[in-house]
């Protein structure tokens, strides 16, 4: 194996995106075919397409529900779904696998459920690893990338990007078998 290096990053957040499409374009020599990355608005994934457009990978932009942020409403515009699929991005939008049931029930009874215990011992490493972990296994979930793939994740804090790792894909069924085999970058903080 190759020796790869971390990149730590001072603060988290969409200023270290381009940096981390550096890092995914550095990665893509040692074969990679799938690059997974989370978009809340849809700017990240037009950033990537717009860089990648041409390189020998497909891009999976994976996004909120509907109704994450508020009631029926999509955080995507269609002008961007547009663009996003103009730029060859397969874009899905689903539920986030440690998110909305759970959280649905704590609110009400006030209770600690397993997916909430798995998203905040991912959060000790950094936000952006539990997305990479989420969004792998939702675009497995919707047969947008094989299981069992080496893949290139990336994610964020909040807006933009400032995680990436390689995982070994897996479907949310198989989950204790999904594995985070390289954190490349990620923030200190």
């Amino acid at each position: 194996m190759p020796e790869k290096k971390l990149t730590l990053f001072e603060e988290p957040g969409e200023i270290n995106t381009e940096k981390c499409i550096e890092i995914a374009g550095d990665n893509l020599k040692f074969g990679y075919k799938y690059i997974v990355l989370a978009t809340t608005a849809g700017t990240t994934a037009v950033k990537f397409g717009k860089h990648f457009k041409d390189a020998p990978v497909k891009i999976v932009a994976v996004t909120h529900s509907t109704g994450f942020e508020k009631p029926s409403v999509q955080q995507v515009s269609e002008k961007t779904k547009d663009e996003i699929k103009s730029l060859g991005i397969e874009l899905f939008t689903g539920t986030i696998l440690t998110h909305s049931l759970e959280t649905a029930l704590s609110k009400k009874y006030s209770g600690l459920y397993p997916a909430q215990i798995i998203a905040s011992t991912y959060r000790t490493i950094c936000q952006g690893v539990k997305v990479c972990a989420e969004i792998v296994m939702e675009a497995c979930d919707a047969g947008l990338i094989p299981e069992s793939e080496e893949v290139i994740a990336v994610a964020g804090t909040g807006w933009g990007a400032d995680t990436v790792c390689i995982v070994k894909s897996r479907a949310s069924k198989r989950f204790l078998d999904l594995r985070i085999l390289e954190i490349l970058a990620k923030p200190r903080a």
